[in-house]
């Protein structure tokens, strides 16, 4: 769908101005359509490319949330008209029975051919591929993106990309001459853009050409089941474009003026970018994302199952936190596991709560704007995502009462109702406790010399009067941490962490105490000292 932005022009100036990455993008693309013969008040055309062998998963939702947050900004730069495409590849052909879907015996008599002519193994579409499509729209609109979703299958059969295949056909030689030095001895041999479609099998066939005629639009090759030579039309979907082909022919069918991609398909831009000049396009501006690793610093891998899931963040993370993982240094390689979810969950409403504050020059810097589409709502929060996850761990929170219990104590007036966003905040809370936090729970027992330690706290903080500051209480911890001579105070912090929370990692200690309760912190101080934390481990 097309789109015609409301322009801002005092919008546009600041913009102009601005160093977040979207404008940069945007200022590039600027500078790319400039060069573009007749591009003035056409619609500029923005494309991601999907593969439907396998169901949507998270670097789908980057690739879109990040063209999206380039899209707005292009467009409050220069008030033209855009189109964002969606491409499905589905004309592909099935290479393996994928390992994560039912009937799969089915599936083997189906092997490369088209994955619109895949029946559907979860009997719900005609086809594979249907059923692939309509995941991925169903993902995309939950989010609420605004795109155009094209089929492959479509506009090859129906005689939309016959113009630019006939292009390709036209341009075979220098094509070939693109490919070949990028290919081994064999494969060499063999190569063809041009993928038959076989008439009787509907199988896509990599097989060599023995000729092509340009004049009639058409191949030759040899049939791999009978030996004997056949010729297909280039055009009306008898054939299929090879995969570097195929996408510099899309950019030069539909005129796509930006798409970015991962950093393992470099060579793929490179090459495809060649052949789209020679078919006589200017190559789409765009970037090479960096690949998401695991906690250990591994390359995620689906085989592997060690990535971390749309669905897996959304279960313990708002839509709006992952979007704005997603947005932060898209070029740097960044660890994708369970634990930075709370982080980035802090640092989205860490950036709401700056709203407020920017002026219009800085709020095009923050990170909110861009995920907002240019309407952050400036939103302030009285207890950070992780205070609220230790919190659950030390109430042992089964339910959102409890969580709300403490929380209206440590911040009066605030409910659910005024502060529906923490309200969410805190089923989220709850939810990660239960599946993350409680089943590796491991508490230390304090030994002698840090029982001594624990026991001048609890006492330093017994003097406290009740309604004492998370800051008072956090100048009590510092004492008793430097009277214990702890040569690191992190070393203290540690010791805390370990033997009253169960876990190596924590928050602010005087403002989890200050939520918690200054009497049952000392409780749990108690509880700490007569090794009653510590016997939890056993249950």
């Amino acid at each position: 769908m097309s789109n015609k932005p409301h322009f801002n022009h005092l919008l546009a100036n600041l913009a102009d101005e601005a160093k977040a990455w979207p404008f940069v993008e945007a200022k590039n693309l600027i500078k790319r359509l400039e060069s573009k013969p007749d591009n003035t008040g056409k619609e500029v055309i923005f494309e991601t490319g999907y593969g439907p062998s396998g169901l949507p998963h998270i670097g789908t939702f980057g690739e879109v949330v990040r063209t999206s947050m380039i899209r707005h900004a292009f467009e409050v730069l220069t008030g033209r008209k855009t189109r964002l495409i969606c491409f499905s590849d589905d004309m592909d052909g099935l290479r393996k029975v994928p390992e994560n879907v039912p009937n799969q015996e089915e599936l083997a008599d189906f092997l490369e051919m088209p994955l619109t002519e895949v029946p559907d193994p979860f009997r719900t579409h005609t086809s594979f591929g249907a059923h692939n499509n309509s995941r991925l729209q169903k993902f995309l609109d939950s989010f609420g993106f605004k795109y155009e979703f094209l089929s492959a299958t479509e506009l090859y059969q129906s005689g939309k990309f016959d113009r630019a295949l006939l292009d390709v056909l036209d341009n075979y030689e220098n094509i070939i001459n693109i490919i070949l030095p990028t290919l081994g001895e064999d494969r060499r041999a063999t190569y063809s853009p041009f993928l038959p479609i076989c008439p009787d099998t509907r199988k896509v066939l990599q097989v060599p050409l023995t000729g092509h005629d340009k004049g009639a639009g058409e191949i030759s090759y040899i049939d791999p089941l009978t030996g004997s030579e056949r010729v297909t039309k280039v055009t009306g979907g008898c054939c299929k474009l090879q995969w570097k082909a195929d996408w510099a022919m899309r950019w030069h069918a539909l005129g796509v003026d930006y798409e970015i991609s991962g950093k393992d398909l470099i060579e793929s831009v490179a090459l495809s970018s060649k052949i789209v000049r020679t078919l006589g396009s200017i190559p789409p501006a765009g970037f090479s994302y960096e690949l998401f690793l695991d906690q250990n610093g591994e390359k995620i891998s689906k085989s592997k199952g060690n990535g971390l899931s749309v669905e897996e963040w959304l279960t313990y993370g708002s839509p709006e936190s992952l979007s704005l993982f997603m947005y932060t240094q898209p070029r740097r390689a960044k660890r994708l596991f369970f634990d930075v979810i709370p982080k980035t969950v802090d640092e989205y409403f860490t950036y709401l709560g700056k709203i407020a504050e920017c002026d219009d020059a800085s709020l095009l810097e923050n990170p909110a704007w861009h995920i907002h589409k240019g309407t952050p709502m400036a939103i302030k929060l009285p207890v950070s995502f992780n205070l609220l996850l230790n919190l659950a761990g030390v109430c042992v929170a089964e339910d959102n009462e409890v969580m709300w219990s403490y929380v209206e104590k440590y911040a009066p007036g605030v409910t659910p109702e005024t502060h529906p966003h923490l309200d969410k905040l805190i089923k989220y809370a709850v939810t990660f406790y239960k599946d993350r936090v409680r089943p590796n729970k491991l508490y230390r027992f304090a030994n002698t010399e840090e029982k001594t330690h624990l026991k001048d706290l609890k006492d330093a903080l017994s003097k406290l009067p009740e309604d004492a500051t998370a800051e008072e209480i956090q100048n009590q911890i510092y004492a008793i941490g430097k009277q214990a001579k702890f040569e690191n105070l992190r070393d203290w912090f540690s010791c805390l962490y370990q033997i009253l929370l169960g876990q190596t990692k924590g928050p602010r200690m005087g403002s989890f105490f200050k939520l918690y309760g200054l009497q049952p912190s000392l409780k749990l101080l108690e509880d700490a000292l007569n090794d009653r934390l510590g016997q939890k481990n056993s249950k």
